[in-house]
């Protein structure tokens, strides 16, 4: 009896053709490479250090940045428009300042949490209406709200406020255990639900749906029917929500409010979500892309720490690095399509 042979060659180049279609597209292509960048990243750090790979330290990098992972969401929404918000680093600070404030004050947690997720989102209605009503460039004014949110911070207090809110203080130090040494925080729970969340809303709901056509073509989409003008005000809502649940979480993380909190975070909000693979122009980009790209500037960080002779700023240097090398692979990615 003999066994046919000739297909496997013509099912390998296949196979490797569609490999190759993967990574040179511009939807997939930047997530992919994230992916094996991420990988290649924890390999390093695996043969440099012992003990590197492993559950703990895993798990510790979703601990370490829960509040980054769910910055990153909501920038997510922003930039699949083609739009930018600089706010969302000083709008996490305000929010820190204002749950440390109220709780000092004998405000409840019950009441204080709901209020700062309330007024972030007013101001991410603001900053959209700025845009969409008067046409202001993104740039301009989420700049705007910035120097706003930061200023904000200062005339509430100059100083640190610590938290010892109960509440605060409980969900602060409550470990969840998965078993063994590993363990997680609610923080991280709490920043995969908004994962989950941001995932079903982008790939299976009309909200998503337009987010990624007017990524694609402002104008398109209006000749479509769709609802741009409420879409792009809803992203900006919905970065300040992420914004405000991102500083409940850095409080949980810190127990404390502080006005110097989070100054140049946002950069590294927009930097995951670009090495995440989501297009600076809009229109490609996965939600899931932009927690790898949290996940590499952490493991990053990571290696740093474990190294201990370098300094802390040689994890800007080496994100400023990623970030030219994704701009000009989107650039590539994109003429190709072209």
């Amino acid at each position: 009896m003999s066994i046919d042979t000739s297909s496997a060659p013509v099912a390998g180049r296949r196979l490797f053709g569609r490999v190759s279609s993967a990574f040179t597209s511009p939807k997939y292509g930047p997530v992919l490479v994230t992916l094996v960048l991420l990988i290649a990243v924890f390999a390093i750090g695996g043969s440099r250090y012992r003990g590197f790979v492993s559950g703990p330290v895993i798990l510790n990098l979703f601990v370490d940045n829960a509040y980054l992972i769910v910055l990153a969401v909501g920038m997510t929404f922003v930039i699949l428009t083609g739009g930018i918000d600089l706010s969302v680093g000083a709008v996490l600070a305000l929010s820190t300042m204002i749950a440390a404030s109220l709780l000092q004050s004998g405000w409840s947690a019950s009441v204080v949490i709901p209020l700062i997720l309330v007024l972030t989102s007013v101001l991410g209605l603001l900053v959209g209406l700025m845009i969409h009503v008067f046409k202001i460039q993104p740039f301009i004014a989420t700049l705007a709200a910035m120097f706003l949110a930061r200023g904000l911070c200062y005339v509430i207090s100059k100083d640190s406020i610590s938290i010892t809110d109960p509440v605060f203080v409980s969900l602060a130090q409550t470990r969840i255990s998965l078993g063994g040494r590993m363990s997680i925080t609610a923080s991280v729970v709490i920043a995969l639900l908004v994962v989950l969340v941001a995932f079903l809303v982008l790939h299976y709901s009309r909200l998503g749906r337009t987010v990624y056509a007017i990524g694609g073509g402002e104008q398109s989409g209006m000749l479509m029917g769709l609802p741009v003008a409420r879409t792009k005000v809803l992203v900006y809502v919905i970065s300040g929500f992420c914004s405000g649940l991102a500083g409940v979480l850095f409080t949980f993380y810190t127990l404390s409010g502080y006005s110097l909190t989070a100054v140049g975070t946002e950069l590294d909000a927009i930097a995951a979500v670009v090495i995440g693979g989501t297009l600076l122009t809009g229109g490609y980009g996965f939600v899931l892309g932009s927690v790898l790209g949290v996940l590499v500037l952490g493991t990053i960080q990571t290696i740093i720490t474990f190294e201990g002779t370098l300094s802390s700023w040689w994890t800007r240097i080496f994100i400023g690095g990623l970030l030219l090398v994704f701009i000009v692979l989107q650039k590539v990615l994109t003429a190709r399509r072209r």
